[in-house]
């Protein structure tokens, strides 16, 4: 039987009418005519109401002719927000309905404090809203495997969105034991999942066969984190579904764009973020469809906009139209962030994409840290990994010095790799957050 024709994106629909243009006349000049008035008016905003921004752009005309002349507008950085928080704002507190304190994982650098007015939550909402129904139906019942106690949440919102959709949503939060979640899940006869990846993957190399046959879910989200392609290839095959990939961060709002059904890379969130790719080393706006640093403004936004922000994250634009036929842009899918890197000397360097994609293929394993450290003039590399019985420490680090730039770290006596196999009762502290390979080596010897 013949694969059924690729769905539009929901998103094109939606921002064409966000921008005051119709599904048929969408392009990618009408898309940058609204972002470039949309920038307009929040250069204008921030100018007059933001303390931080006020003197940040003293020297600096609201009224930019063109989207390329940001370009030579100043980014805004992570320790910005850490350092003065309260003088982003553009509105005054007591129209602050939801703030996020965001902890600096493997660092002692204050946390970020981000804001949100009522409507800049109603922002998300929508995009989540018009997000899910790339996958999800009326009627469907959609587990939400992140954080939802708290109003205003990203697990909160999610389920807000999705019950205006007339679908279930189950707030069950971060899976904190895998065999009550797979219950949960064959009980309520779920139809989609929305997790943290190596949450999910616990759940699929947990499950067993039994459980895995008992189970009819049809799509899964994935989200708060970069998403290995092994991990995607490991869910299909064990629950036969499709998995679709989210990109976000607290700092866009929480949502910032989502694959369609071809699953080439995200639709963003054009109506609400203008995006760019810049050099991450000069700053400099990088040629259209090269790597480089992913950096955003907030078009929308009224409690805490945001200017060029540097998000750390490495990706590009894809070249050519999207299968579905729409007019938005598609981002290829995050894999690494600048700082999530170590050097191991004659210019090789081991980022945790490479740890990714060597580890999540071995038999077992479902969530790994790792760490460097200089021990005895030799840097020592430190692999510990959530896995089943199944999972074997020797393949483990047999998986890790198959790297290129580890084998010839090795080879050169420079490294050392030690993997530690971790006992199933820690699960609870795995998978909660955007994982980092930490670099414990002395400034200088």
């Amino acid at each position: 039987m013949a694969d059924s024709p690729l769905k539009l994106t929901p998103l094109h629909s939606w921002i064409a009418h966000k921008i005051g243009s119709s599904p048929e006349t969408l392009t990618r000049e009408t898309i940058i005519t609204y972002q470039l008035r949309k920038v307009r008016e929040t250069l204008r905003l921030t100018k007059q109401n933001s303390v931080f921004y006020r003197s940040r752009l003293a020297n600096f005309t609201a009224d930019i002719a063109s989207l390329e002349e940001l370009k030579y507008y100043p980014l805004t950085l992570a320790e910005d927000i850490r350092r003065e928080p309260l003088q982003f704002l553009c509105v005054s507190q007591n129209e602050i309905q939801r703030v996020v304190t965001l902890d600096s994982s493997g660092t002692t650098a204050q946390p970020k404090r981000l804001f949100f007015t009522r409507d800049d939550q109603e922002l998300t909402i929508d995009f989540f809203h018009v997000g899910m129904s790339t996958f999800t139906d009326p009627g469907d019942r959609v587990l939400i495997l992140l954080p939802c106690e708290r109003p205003g949440s990203v697990g909160d919102l999610l389920a807000i969105a999705l019950e205006r959709m007339g679908v279930n949503s189950i707030r069950h939060g971060l899976v904190r034991n895998v065999d009550h979640t797979l219950a949960v899940m064959a009980n309520a006869g779920v139809d989609g999942v929305v997790g943290i990846p190596t949450q999910v993957l616990a759940l699929v190399r947990n499950a067993g066969l039994k459980n895995s046959n008992q189970l009819r879910v049809k799509s899964v989200l994935l989200a708060t984190d970069y998403v290995p392609q092994a991990i995607v290839m490991a869910v299909e095959a064990s629950w036969g579904c499709k998995v679709y990939n989210h990109y976000g961060m607290t700092e866009m709002g929480l949502g910032g764009g989502v694959e369609c059904q071809a699953r080439r890379g995200y639709h963003l969130r054009d109506a609400d973020l203008y995006m760019e790719i810049i050099d991450a080393i000069s700053g400099e706006t990088v040629s259209e469809y090269e790597y480089g640093e992913i950096v955003f403004t907030t078009l929308t936004r009224r409690g805490m906009p945001l200017i060029r922000y540097r998000t750390g994250d490495i990706s590009r634009f894809i070249r050519g139209t999207c299968p579905c036929g729409t007019a938005l842009r598609s981002l290829e899918k995050v894999r690494s962030r600048i700082t999530n890197r170590v050097d191991l000397g004659n210019g090789n360097c081991l980022t945790m994409a490479d740890l990714d994609d060597a580890l999540f293929p071995v038999n077992g394993v479902w969530d790994f840290t790792a760490s460097i450290s200089r021990e005895d003039k030799m840097d020592r590399l430190y692999v510990k990994v959530w896995g089943t019985e199944e999972t074997d420490a020797r393949i483990v680090q047999q998986a890790v010095e198959t790297i290129p730039e580890v084998r010839l770290a090795i080879e050169s006596d420079r490294l050392h790799v030690v993997s530690v196999i971790q006992s199933e009762e820690a699960f609870v502290f795995a998978g909660q957050g955007k994982r980092i390979l930490v670099d414990r080596r002395p400034l200088c010897d």
